[in-house]
């Protein structure tokens, strides 16, 4: 790719999601279901994993909707995988809570980037573009992700749904990072792995956008985006 200024570019800037994009969540999560049901005796075959990520799939879309609490999404899908395994618990919020925090201390000991990450974000910055993070999710929770993946550092502007007051696919929201980055949407590519939720919501803010296929073997990020970078 050759490099081009700022200034005589289309993109100037490149947002990016956090969660499935940049940090293995799914990974993460599989070897921290593993190690918390084996406390239960149960296996984590992949139909057991299956049914965490339907769960969790469900409960946090009801959480983005606003309909519940995010503290309360956690006590659901708990309560639903638990329920599916004919595992015996305590059904109260106390205890759920408990249970949880067991299974996120596994989750926070599994968490790691995508290898190609650090390659990603040092190829842009080193020519030039600014570089944005916008993800669904608590602040907290993603902060604390991003210091633990060493790339607390690493983006011009970090906006987080809890913060901002806009969820992902809403273009608010993408306007928002466009606003932070201090760029118009239609100078800004955005890097998500959902279709839904990262491609569409973009487009309908007017930015570029690019979907990541993580698991399926397809193209580094890197390669895609030095790609949809010269293409606009």
């Amino acid at each position: 790719m050759t490099a081009a200024t700022p200034a005589a570019r289309v993109l100037a800037a490149v947002g990016f999601d956090l969660d499935g994009t940049l940090f293995d969540h799914r990974g993460s999560a599989t070897d921290a279901v593993s190690a918390f049901l084996s406390d239960f005796g149960v296996n984590a075959t992949a139909d057991v994993t299956n049914i965490w990520f339907a769960a969790e799939d469900a409960e946090f879309e009801q959480w983005r909707a606003g309909r519940i609490s995010f503290q309360e999404q956690r006590r659901r899908r708990l309560r639903t995988v638990l329920t599916e395994l004919n595992i015996d618990f305590i059904d109260t919020p106390s205890e759920l809570d408990r249970l949880f925090e067991q299974y996120l201390i596994e989750y926070r000991r599994a968490w790691r980037p995508f290898p190609d990450v650090a390659e990603v974000l040092a190829s842009l910055r080193g020519r030039g573009y600014r570089l944005g993070l916008l993800t669904n999710g608590s602040e907290e929770q993603q902060l604390d992700k991003l210091f633990a993946l060493g790339l607390d550092d690493s983006f011009d502007a970090v906006c987080i749904s809890e913060a901002i007051g806009f969820q992902k696919p809403d273009a608010r929201a993408f306007d928002a990072l466009a606003r932070s980055l201090d760029v118009e949407p239609q100078r800004c590519l955005f890097v998500g792995d959902s279709a839904d939720k990262d491609v569409a919501g973009a487009t309908a803010a007017g930015m570029r956008a690019l979907l990541i296929e993580r698991h399926d073997g397809s193209a580094s990020s890197l390669a895609a985006i030095e790609s949809a970078l010269l293409a606009g």
